[in-house]
């Protein structure tokens, strides 16, 4: 082994590939700041010859390795394997809200539904199929002709075309022997193009079929005229070294122009699975925002193209910038909320708490953060609880305009502590009310509720109306506003945002309610997350009325964000 003059260098195994390197500075193999040597073993002698291997941005003893293709399609599926999540019914008007964001973030193909499941999927496919967006619209199919009229008269420019090849599927759900449905694959695929529609055979459980058999139904399906394949991991069984061998034979044995990846998340991989899969030389992936599924749900989109581009340093035709946006619009409009924990979009994915972190963010916020907020359109905030340091209460407490002196400090960072070893939330609200106590501010906040009225029942529309203080330096202006709901708490928020809406634009970004008591007269709590420009809060409110624990958390939240003591008033 050669002699180094400089160190550290790192020696790895990586599918009986060592590769030892040399840490410097540069990019790709053979630069002068980067030194590798491959040592390579004769049970992977591949074609005589020795693997080719190109990296990029190695960084602290990371190896990329690149068969990743030069173009990678994205393939989302929000629309139908997202809303076969259990509970999830999105109306036509609210697919294609769905349908012109996902076309704004830049995907390649949007799944607008299964035209054939009913008279409004069918009309929700084709009012995403007249609206005129830049993505291919596609409508999945189940393989008989009646679904495939349905998505050609439905104005879909492609079809997912999806048969079983599983021994499983093939006997126990369909009744059918392998012969039979290599004819179903011929033939419906011929129908399909004879109906103008560019095909996707899609291959479903295909990672628990006879491979040699999948490949011939994938054979058979070209033969007639599909343009596309893909091979689903219906249960989520794969591992990214199964997915890695497997999409990678699959390639080599197919020649077709776009080999796609569908895998679900089962076992908590489908990522992982999915990025496997694209390193071997699949070059479409079906994913879904949030992760949305049926089950434990599918790949999660935005954790693939983060990935694929911030640490494999492909680039996606995606705006990145919008995955936020785009991901709580989603929840929002499908009920389904996003887990806090969740990567990328999660609440807490660039919130800090724990006082050695929040130290760490506040010289340097790459000390606990592998991108940057403003990437995926999210937020930092550095959250107030039992673990907080007193580093991260007095960062967020500048950022109101406080400046308490190193006792008011004490006493702030004392009673913050107490609040959270009680086992409660410290909201910033919570927060700002603690301040202003040991600070011996006046309590007037700059959004006071001086007046609500709700209506509600069986045969009206729920409508409520407000009236509102401002205060601004002393001076108090009053404002009123009217709106309707789905449901009293509803239109009580939405007249509040109405009221404020030219003076304080804020978004509501979620609302969660729970019940702290028994009986029909229980305590309820209710938690909300807002957010005005680039700062984002929290608030919550407790009482025996939903609808006025609802105002009390909104209109703190409102406070939270709209005070600054430099000005008062933002």
């Amino acid at each position: 082994m050669a002699r180094f003059k400089s160190f550290p260098f790192l020696l790895l195994k990586i599918d009986a590939v060592i590769g030892v390197f040399q840490r410097n500075k540069c990019n790709t193999v053979g630069a002068k700041d980067w030194c590798f040597w491959w040592i390579w073993e004769s049970q992977i002698l591949y074609g005589g010859g020795w693997f080719s291997f190109v990296l990029c941005d190695v960084k602290w003893g990371i190896v990329l390795f690149s068969g990743f293709p030069e173009k990678i399609r994205v393939f989302d599926t929000t629309l139908r394997d997202g809303e076969q999540t259990p509970g999830v019914s999105l109306t036509p008007e609210n697919k294609l809200r769905i349908a012109q964001r996902l076309d704004e973030l830049g995907v390649d193909v949007i799944e607008a539904g299964f035209a054939a499941v009913s008279e409004g999927e069918l009309e929700a496919v084709k009012l995403i199929a007249d609206a005129g967006l830049q993505a291919e619209i596609c409508s999945a199919s189940r393989g008989v002709r009646g679904d495939i009229d349905a998505v050609a008269r439905a104005g879909a420019e492609s079809i997912h075309l999806i048969i079983p090849v599983s021994d499983l599927h093939i006997e126990e759900k369909l009744r059918k022997t392998r012969d039979q449905v290599l004819v179903i694959a011929r033939d419906m695929v011929r129908y399909a193009k004879d109906c103008g529609l560019i095909v996707e055979l899609s291959a479903e459980d295909a990672t628990r079929a006879d491979f040699e058999f999948l490949k011939r139904v994938f054979i058979t399906g070209v033969e007639a005229g599909a343009d596309r394949v893909v091979a689903c991991d219906t249960v989520g069984v794969l591992t990214p070294e199964r997915s890695y061998q497997f999409y990678g034979d699959l390639r080599k044995a197919l020649d077709v122009p776009v080999v796609s990846v569908h895998c679900h998340n089962d076992f908590g991989m489908a990522v992982a699975n999915t990025v496997a899969a694209l390193s071997a030389g699949a070059n479409q992936f079906h994913a879904t925002i949030n992760g949305l599924g049926e089950r434990a749900g599918n790949a999660s989109l935005e954790e693939i193209v983060v990935s694929l581009m911030t640490l494999y340093k492909l680039k996606l035709n995606i705006e990145t910038e919008k995955l936020y946006g785009i991901s709580q619009f989603v929840s929002r409009l499908t009920g389904v909320y996003v887990q806090p924990n969740k990567a990328i979009v999660g609440e807490n994915a660039f919130t800090h708490e724990s006082g050695i972190h929040t130290q760490g963010m506040l010289a340097n916020p790459a000390t606990y953060e592998p991108i940057a907020p403003e990437l995926v359109g999210g937020t930092r905030r550095l959250a107030s609880g039992k673990h907080s340091g007193s580093a991260g209460i007095k960062a967020t407490l500048t950022d109101m305009g406080l400046a308490p002196s190193e006792e008011q400090m004490e006493d702030i960072f004392n009673r913050v502590k107490t609040v959270g070893d009680k086992g409660k939330i410290v909201t910033d609200a919570d927060l700002l009310a603690i301040a202003e106590s040991v600070l011996g501010l006046a309590k007037a906040k700059p959004i006071q509720l001086l007046e609500i009225t709700v209506v509600s029942g069986n045969t009206v529309t729920p409508t409520a109306s407000v009236r509102l203080k401002l205060s601004s330096n002393g001076n108090g202006k009053e404002v009123s506003g009217a709106a309707m709901g789905v449901g009293p708490v509803d239109a009580a928020i939405n007249a509040v945002k109405k009221a404020i809406a030219e003076v304080e634009p804020i978004l509501l970004e979620q609302y969660n309610v729970k019940a702290i008591t028994g009986g029909t007269d229980a305590m309820v709590e209710v938690m909300v997350r807002m957010r005005k420009n680039g700062k984002a809060a929290t608030a919550m409110g407790v009482r025996e009325d939903i609808v006025m624990a609802s105002m009390d958390a909104v209109i703190g939240c409102m406070n939270v964000l709209t005070t600054d003591y430099n000005k008062k008033i933002k």
